[in-house]
């Protein structure tokens, strides 16, 4: 599937917007129904922005590699390679890894305790709708080549 054949919906639900519908869920449950729960602080503050860092590190050095083995990133088209070297061979996902710690450094950041439980919600939501039809794709067209990377690899971490 080429970017010319993909669909306007295929557009739009992509990792980044659904990271964007569960961060603006997170800062509207800080602002209006924080319930008087608060871990903010120095310490809080902190770990929040070592998480968004961490986070943005990891996506940046995915893309690198994705990009250095001219494949692509966007979810819904056909790799060209199965990247496996730099950041992928200690995850199958770091980019979507990064996503995660972000979404985390960020509800620490808004204050925004409740919505801890976004963290599982995202990760299932990522799973189902981008992680399985991806790696689907990528075990039809690489067979042996992806069974050896998974076998070698977490999906994770």
């Amino acid at each position: 599937m080429t970017a010319e054949t993909l669909t306007w919906r295929q557009w739009i639900d992509i990792p980044p917007v659904w990271l964007g519908g569960f961060i603006a869920l997170a800062w509207v449950q800080a602002q209006v129904l924080p319930l008087g729960l608060s871990l903010k602080g120095g310490v809080t503050d902190l770990l929040g922005g070592a998480l968004i860092g961490g986070g943005l590190i990891l996506a940046t050095l995915a893309i690198y590699e994705m990009r250095r083995q001219r494949t692509t990133f966007v979810p819904h088209q056909q790799a060209a390679a199965l990247v496996q070297s730099g950041i992928f061979s200690r995850s199958r996902n770091p980019i979507y890894l990064g996503d995660l710690l972000i979404l985390a450094g960020l509800i620490l950041r808004f204050d925004a305790i409740l919505s801890l439980v976004l963290l599982p919600i995202f990760l299932w939501v990522i799973e189902r709708r981008f992680v399985i039809p991806e790696e689907d794709r990528l075990r039809r067209k690489f067979r042996a080549d992806f069974a050896r990377y998974c076998q070698k690899t977490r999906r994770w971490l």
